[in-house]
């Protein structure tokens, strides 16, 4: 028998949920750094984690789910070109994860993710960016009040409720999902770059 690649181990290892199929093929299509497709799928798996929190709070909240999971599952995507940004800083991979998704049939409301991960305070900014860019953050328990509060404005626009009640609901849910970084961040480490 022989052992799996080190992508192949990073996309199915026990741990966070899959990716979906697509991405997971695309991956492959991509040889992707087995560190690009853990931090996806550790991604992807807070954002259904924070879909189904809004789910269960706000059940009339108008959330295209399903974009904000492929946009979790993709938002990096660029770094399987722009390798270098995998253990260092820059933002080309942001523009050139959009362009690699359009490249491979991604339709552009889709690809708008890997560009728009990094860049909250665009004008028009929808719910399911931010929830992405939450997603990106609060896997390794990175909290960042301006973005969080961009959520909490659109949340009280629907529920009614005040800014300061939704504030706190928001901080407990992020709170608990940030209570698992270390492991997360153990899981993206065990598999290379």
């Amino acid at each position: 028998m022989t052992t799996p690649d080190p992508l192949h181990r990073a996309l199915h290892a026990p741990g966070p949920r899959p990716l979906p199929d697509e991405v997971a093929r695309l991956l492959r299509v991509l040889d992707a750094p087995p560190r690009l497709a853990a931090h996806l799928r550790l991604v992807h798996d807070v954002a259904y984690e924070l879909v189904e929190w809004l789910a269960q709070r706000y059940p009339a909240l108008p959330l295209d789910r399903e974009a904000v999971l492929f946009g979790a599952a993709t938002h990096d995507v660029g770094k399987a070109v722009r390798v270098r940004e995998l253990s260092g800083p820059g933002s080309a991979h942001e523009e050139a994860g959009r362009e690699l998704l359009l490249a491979h049939g991604t339709a552009p409301e889709l690809a708008r993710f890997a560009a728009t991960h990094a860049s909250w305070t665009l004008p028009d900014i929808g719910l399911e960016d931010l929830l992405v860019s939450v997603a990106d953050k609060i896997w390794k328990n990175k909290r960042v009040p301006e973005l969080e509060d961009l959520v909490v404005r659109r949340l009280a626009e629907v529920s009614g409720r005040t800014l300061w009640e939704e504030f706190l609901d928001l901080d407990d849910a992020l709170t608990a999902v940030g209570e698992g970084a270390q492991e997360r961040l153990a899981f993206q480490t065990a598999h290379p770059v």
